[in-house]
């Protein structure tokens, strides 16, 4: 079975689509709708801008949104995904390309989800750390002991076997890498990153984001949408929109998400936008599936 699936946040770089733009016109005419709705030319900074241009997270969130919508909407009649999964963001993608929303929706939300999470991260400071070679139970019991404690420490991204990433305070991470290098990770790296995201750091953007999802409208998706906070495949959109709303402060189950989508028959999946992270981490997840970005 074919899956689809669309990357998160940090796949980014500069010059991102402007092959599609430039090539494709249907692709030209979905990054010109693009614009009008954000109200800037993001294709500007996209495919000319600095890093730090396209490290805003006005910018960034929407631009690998876009990168992965249009890559997955060129593709035309070979875009028959059997299933979907986004790892964070690109859930917004996977939904939208699987019918769960439209262009413009998806987009509007993608940006609203973007802004809430930016404000979060201004008024609650915190960061997160990627640690390497360890269960994931004991990194989970380690952060539930920091947390006991008082500082706020989670398990945020269940990435591949031995990748986890971790949110929380900055206190709380920093103490976290501590004691799980002490308890026999192989690294505990701390992200530039602007924020906690995926903890309960995240709880003020969680709420503008929920009144943002309440006034949109979702559609039955053509095919199951797997997602992150349960690894689930979903279909009735009052059970997704509640998800997309848990999914800012919950984890994300990827790794459960790819074995998922395995065992219900998938053995070929596709990464559409930017980078190759999605199939570096099916590759670690399951020596079965094929994982390849779009030809």
């Amino acid at each position: 079975m074919k899956a689809f699936v669309f990357p998160g946040q940090g796949a980014q770089f500069v010059g991102m689509g402007k092959d599609l733009y430039e090539n494709s016109p249907l692709a030209k005419e979905l990054f010109e709708k693009a614009n009008d709705i954000l109200g800037y030319r993001i294709t500007d900074i996209m495919f000319e801008g600095t890093d730090e241009d396209l490290r805003q997270t006005k910018v960034t969130q929407p631009a690998v949104f876009l990168h992965s919508v249009i890559s997955a909407l060129c593709m035309g009649e070979a875009f028959l995904p059997e299933m979907t999964a986004g790892h964070s963001l690109g859930e917004f993608s996977a939904l939208v390309a699987a019918g769960a929303l439209s262009f413009e929706d998806g987009l509007k939300l993608v940006y609203a989800r973007a802004m809430a999470m930016q404000k979060a991260c201004e008024a609650q400071p915190g960061t997160m750390a990627a640690i390497i070679a360890l269960p994931d139970e004991k990194v989970e019991a380690v952060c539930g002991e920091i947390s006991a404690a008082g500082d706020v420490c989670v398990a945020a991204n269940f990435n591949c076997p031995g990748q986890i990433v971790i949110s929380g305070s900055v206190e709380g991470i920093n103490k976290a890498c501590e004691a799980l290098k002490a308890a026999g990770a192989k690294r505990a790296l701390p992200l530039k990153v602007g924020g906690a995201f995926h903890s309960p750091l995240m709880q003020p953007a969680q709420e503008e984001l929920e009144a943002a999802i309440n006034l949109t409208e979702f559609h039955t998706p053509k095919c199951p949408v797997y997602q992150n906070v349960d690894a689930l495949p979903h279909t009735d959109p009052a059970e997704i929109k509640a998800n997309l709303v848990a999914q800012l402060t919950a984890s994300v189950r990827w790794t459960q998400t790819v074995q998922n989508m395995v065992a219900d028959g998938a053995d070929d999946f596709t990464e559409c936008g930017p980078g190759k992270v999605l199939q570096g981490l099916i590759a670690k997840i399951s020596k079965e599936a094929k994982a390849h970005g779009i030809e």
